[in-house]
């Protein structure tokens, strides 16, 4: 093991992490009108509604499968299923699920790009973290084919006790992937490095997409009408003529002030 895969895969998750927490609480306490995803649908349409959906229902479904399956400990499911059969069901759910998200963002990267008007309302960081995207899904995919060569799930299981080290602050992490295939490698430099730039990018908007969960959990809202509802009808008690309100009678003497400098002029 290199001193550069000790960084990289001992320490590099941490700093990540770090800022990735940190930075998002402070962005939102600082600068909440920016915690936003910028929609660009007023400009145009055309392959927004077609690639958001493909890529947002492939790279949800990636997430969670990433974060089940590599963080929880073999022992929960090895009396379901063994780790060969759990790779290869990774491997075509994941496969369809990146093949969707890589089609979606491909969409809406050339959207962004090829619109003028578009291209002229992103900012640098709406282009740099799509196209960090659209590399970790490229990269995502490649490990397909690798995955294919150990199908006993032994690599797999190396990644997921990686995983599960570093968020349980054991030491030991770095050595187990320092063997892996660059692409793996490649695959996971990347993916910390979306969470280090997360908070200063939109992506932070996921955070209110999983806060809205609470949505269902809300307080009972009372809302009242202000439109009548049935014909108003005058109380028996009321006068034919209605009283002058309160702020009429307060403009009234300035009226008269009024009409009294037009007498004298």
């Amino acid at each position: 093991m290199t001193y550069l895969d000790q960084f990289l895969f001992g320490y590099y998750p941490y700093i990540c992490l770090a800022v990735f927490l940190v930075g998002s609480l402070l962005r939102f306490d600082r600068e909440q009108y920016t915690w936003k995803s910028d929609s660009s649908q007023l400009l145009r349409r055309g392959q927004l509604r077609l690639g958001s959906n493909l890529f947002h229902i492939g790279v949800l479904f990636l997430f969670f499968g990433h974060f089940f399956g590599m963080l929880t400990p073999h022992f929960l499911y090895e009396h379901f299923i063994s780790a060969g059969t759990k790779q290869l069901v990774a491997m075509v759910s994941g496969g369809i699920a990146g093949a969707l998200a890589f089609v979606g963002l491909t969409l809406l990267l050339h959207r962004r790009l090829s619109d003028p008007r578009i291209r002229a309302t992103s900012k640098p960081s709406d282009i740099l973290i799509a196209v960090l995207l659209w590399l970790q899904l490229a990269l995502g995919l490649a490990t397909l084919p690798l995955s294919a060569l150990h199908l006993d799930g032994s690599v797999m299981m190396q990644l997921a006790e990686w995983a599960q080290r570093i968020v349980t602050f054991r030491a030991g992490a770095a050595e187990l992937v320092a063997d892996t295939s660059w692409v793996f490698k490649a695959h996971m430099f990347l993916g910390m490095t979306i969470f280090l730039v997360f908070p200063f990018t939109r992506l932070v908007h996921v955070w209110s997409g999983f806060a809205a969960v609470t949505y269902a959990f809300r307080a009972p809202q009372l809302v009242r009408t202000k439109r009548r509802v049935g014909p108003m009808r005058p109380h028996p008690a009321a006068p034919a003529t209605a009283p002058v309100t309160a702020p009429a009678q307060a403009v009234q003497p300035a009226i008269a002030k009024l009409e009294e400098a037009k007498v004298r002029s």
